[in-house]
């Protein structure tokens, strides 16, 4: 097993080793990639020390899959040319999420959709993933026509820099800004760019990808906001079904679903919060209560670390899974 992690320098590609490592990947031979910039440079993975490659040296070495956290542009680029030479990869920017012939992967909702001739696979948006886990169980039984979802995003999601900002501005420094305004004691109602009807990418994302992934036609609004917290987006998520259901049951459901915890006791202040999550493979929903405003309706709070689930672990868990069922070259 030949294991190539692109943009392994980034905060998703540091991610993804610490997934690798503590799901006990096994890997005969792993492969660092990253920019011209970044080549020469020493990634440690479980305990060795590894050299950094640029991309066509990667390509060379046939891996048997190509882990990509590298941007759009490097995976329209270079996820083809893999793909040319056996590797399957499985691509964390947006840029195949809705290319009709490539599918989109939660292991957990649609995994077993996967075969040999899968060389690209697209992973979901962060936001879309947390919520798809815990509305799948939902509209496998009851079915869902209707999602309003407003996110209150970590800066993670935007990267380094952003970091890098709030860290300045808690400190009242000047620096570089990967967001228009301060976003220390702020919340920025802007996720990517703005589109010609009003919505952001990132709103258009949670539309579309949660359609394709579902196999629905569901009306689906979204509001997303970067918040000034270090890990972890939250949802707040109001639903209509299309049947009828008990809350009791409809809770046991979420329970028994894998990769789901549900924290929702109010009598002991038991919720999601961003703070508690990061680090965790998990997505966590708490304030399940019917809206009595709306037949057929309840409402929810979801909350996980976007590096681990959003990114990440959902990544591994799908090599996890092509190696599992052995769907690789």
């Amino acid at each position: 097993m030949k294991l190539a992690v692109v943009g392994i320098t980034g905060m998703v590609g540091q991610e993804m080793i610490d997934v690798l490592e503590e799901m006990n990947f096994e890997i005969d031979e792993f492969i660092p990639v990253a920019s011209e910039r970044s080549i020469g440079k020493k990634i440690k993975y479980n305990g060795s020390e590894y050299e950094v490659i640029g991309m066509a040296d990667a390509v060379n070495l046939k891996p048997n899959i190509a882990i990509f956290s590298a941007g759009g542009s490097v995976s329209l680029e270079w996820a083809p040319k893999f793909a040319e030479v056996g590797t399957t990869v499985i691509d964390n920017s947006s840029a195949w999420r809705m290319d009709e012939t490539k599918k989109l992967i939660i292991p957990e909702i649609n995994g077993n959709i996967l075969t040999k001739n899968d060389k690209i696979i697209a992973n979901p948006n962060c936001s879309t993933i947390q919520m798809l886990m815990a509305l799948y169980p939902i509209q496998k039984k009851y079915g869902i026509t209707r999602i309003i979802v407003s996110t209150y995003q970590s800066i993670t999601g935007t990267g380094i820099k952003a970091v890098n900002q709030l860290e300045n501005e808690y400190k009242g420094e000047s620096g570089d800004m990967a967001y228009n305004y301060q976003i220390h004691q702020n919340a920025i109602p802007h996720c990517d760019d703005f589109l010609e009807n009003g919505y952001t990418k990132e709103e258009m994302k949670l539309v579309n990808e949660t359609n394709k992934i579902f196999n629905s036609n569901i009306s689906i609004t979204a509001t997303a906001v970067r918040i000034p917290v270090m890990g972890g987006h939250s949802e707040s998520v109001n639903i209509t079904l299309e049947n009828p259901f008990k809350l009791e049951k409809l809770i046991e459901d979420l329970n028994e679903f894998e990769g789901l915890e549900v924290q929702n006791d109010t009598t002991a202040n038991l919720y999601p919060m961003p703070f508690y999550s990061r680090g965790s493979n998990s997505v966590f929903v708490g304030r399940i209560r019917k809206d009595y405003s709306c037949e057929n309706s309840l409402n929810m709070w979801i909350v996980a670390d976007n590096l681990r689930k959003g990114a990440a672990t959902n990544a591994v868990q799908i090599a996890k899974l092509l190696v599992d069922k052995e769907i690789i070259n």
